[in-house]
């Protein structure tokens, strides 16, 4: 993914169907998404002025921001175990729905596509009172976050509110003040109020009205695909499959070779 220009990747979620007659619940949904780095292992980026977690854990977790008034978070709420569909109910931590990613990497002829569900870091991730999404979160990603060699006893010091921060402080004043924008997909009746305009630029790191919007989405991956299409005579798709409960309870990635 170094190689790209811009990491860009395409994610599918699943949205209610809205023809009550359709022969399906529900139909996909796709857009355009841009990769953030491994969950717990933030890009280093010079910009970046807010506090930053000690190096504990790595994991194989893809990350991406977004914006909590858009589809993707309900739909990953309402296809969760939980089915959470009302809009109080998608506005913290949780979500866990089925997804899938694709990537294809022009510059190298590779394709990778990834399958599992998706969950939503949240600013209540580390409020006083811990809700069942945040429960859910910290218990199905953190049980895919690894201790690194000399992390053991910095565990304590590590803050999941820390690398939420961390994310919004990677993104451009630009791109922060994308979440302080009009509603996304509402109708355009007249000027916005001065507190949800375009183009506007946040140097702020606590930004109340951005940071009230702004989500981290984390993709806990069951299966991925590796196709390789550089060399016609030598293509090749190695499918890699996550089993749980290998390796210290981490579980552990099995490879098989197909043919592409």
């Amino acid at each position: 993914m170094s190689s790209m220009p811009s990491p860009e990747f395409v994610f599918a979620t699943l949205h209610p169907s809205p023809n009550s007659n359709s022969p399906t619940s529900h139909v996909p949904r796709l857009r355009y998404c841009i990769y953030r780095g491994m969950w717990s292992q933030l890009p280093e980026n010079k910009h970046n002025d807010a506090p930053k977690n000690p190096r504990v854990y790595d994991s194989d977790l893809p990350t991406f921001t977004t914006d909590v008034r858009m589809q993707k978070v309900g739909e990953l709420f309402e296809t969760s175990a939980g089915k959470a569909s009302k809009d109080e109910q998608v506005q913290g931590s949780g979500g866990g729905g089925p997804c899938e990613a694709v990537f294809w990497i022009k510059e190298k002829g590779m394709q990778w596509r990834m399958k599992g569900t998706a969950f939503i870091v949240a600013p209540d991730i580390e409020g006083q009172v811990e809700s069942s999404g945040v429960r859910t979160v910290k218990s199905e990603i953190g049980g895919r976050m690894r201790v690194v060699d000399g992390g053991e006893d910095k565990e304590g010091d590590w803050s999941w509110g820390t690398e939420l921060t961390g994310h919004f402080g990677n993104c451009s004043p630009g791109m922060r003040g994308s979440w302080r924008n009009p509603p996304p997909g509402t109708p355009v009746k007249g000027e916005p109020d001065k507190d949800h305009q375009l183009a506007q630029k946040v140097t702020d790191l606590h930004d109340p009205i951005a940071r009230s919007n702004f989500r981290v989405v984390v993709l806990k991956l069951d299966e991925v695909e590796a196709t390789d299409l550089s060399d016609p005579e030598t293509a090749r798709r190695h499918r890699y499959t996550f089993v749980a409960g290998a390796q210290d309870g981490k579980g552990e990635w099995i490879e098989e070779e197909l043919w592409p």
